[in-house]
């Protein structure tokens, strides 16, 4: 069974320039077949507000209403999906920028009214898994935007961590699947404020204790969620760590 590294690259490192390479440097010494998806939502907020757009945000996820979705669109598919996949060419990896819309690779569906309308936002509910080995088999490595639709013609905004854990799940049948969320910390930390109160490891009955205690709380909750979820379909590892570290075998393990 191939071995897979799936990488998600948070957006405080898509949208510097000098973090970007160094991370890009260390994503294609993995070992392997690699897949690679990325945020972007800080430079969609600042290209918002030149246009003169309010970004409105309900626990960590954005609102996105035709105008928003025109803006990410914008910036998710093109600004730095095509930014990343050119400096993976430079250093000489044959990638290949996608959204879900691309080769029918991510369904979703939009997502229900109840008490937040999201507007535009897809829940995922398929995941074409055959496409992307396809990709993989011919030397590609996959650079994932986090855009999918609905089948009818329309884009639907959908959240990177969630694209990144349903597509491990998706392949976790046929490959021997690790999955790394980076972002700016270590990992999991006791206490944010400490960068050195690193969670080494992380089971599901400790996350539950750190999430009642408030220890864990906010956007770590649904990464975490989306990682057990990982766990539980077959994916042999998920580590959350920093990007520097994408390569390294640090951070915050989660059984």
């Amino acid at each position: 069974m191939q071995h897979l590294t799936i990488v998600k690259i948070g957006g405080k490192i898509v949208d510097d320039s000098d973090s970007l390479a160094t991370f890009l440097k260390d994503f294609s010494s993995i070992a392997g077949d690699k897949i690679l998806i990325h945020g972007g939502g800080r430079s969609a907020t600042l290209l918002a507000e030149k246009l003169g757009l309010e970004t409105k945000m309900t626990e960590g996820r954005r609102i996105t209403d035709l105008e928003m979705l025109k803006v990410v669109t914008m910036v998710y598919a093109g600004l730095v999906n095509k930014n990343v996949v050119a400096q993976l060419q430079k250093i000489g990896m044959d990638a290949v920028g996608l959204t879900g819309a691309d080769m029918n690779l991510i369904l979703s569906g939009k997502r229900p009214v109840k008490e937040i309308d999201y507007g535009f936002v897809g829940d995922i509910k398929r995941i074409n898994a055959a496409a992307l080995l396809d990709l993989l088999k011919q030397n590609y490595v996959p650079v994932i935007a986090p855009l999918t639709h609905d089948g009818n013609g329309n884009l639907l905004n959908t959240n990177a961590d969630t694209i990144a854990a349903e597509i491990a799940k998706a392949l976790a049948f046929d490959c021997n699947v690790r999955l790394i969320y980076c972002f700016e910390k270590k990992g999991v930390l006791l206490n944010e404020a400490d960068d050195d109160s690193l969670i080494p490891t992380l089971d599901f009955e400790l996350f539950q204790q750190y999430k009642s205690e408030g220890i864990i709380q906010g956007g770590m909750i649904p990464k975490l969620e989306n990682a057990f979820q990982a766990i539980a379909y077959g994916v042999k590892e998920v580590i959350i760590t920093c990007a520097s570290d994408v390569n390294a075998g640090k951070g915050t393990i989660i059984r």
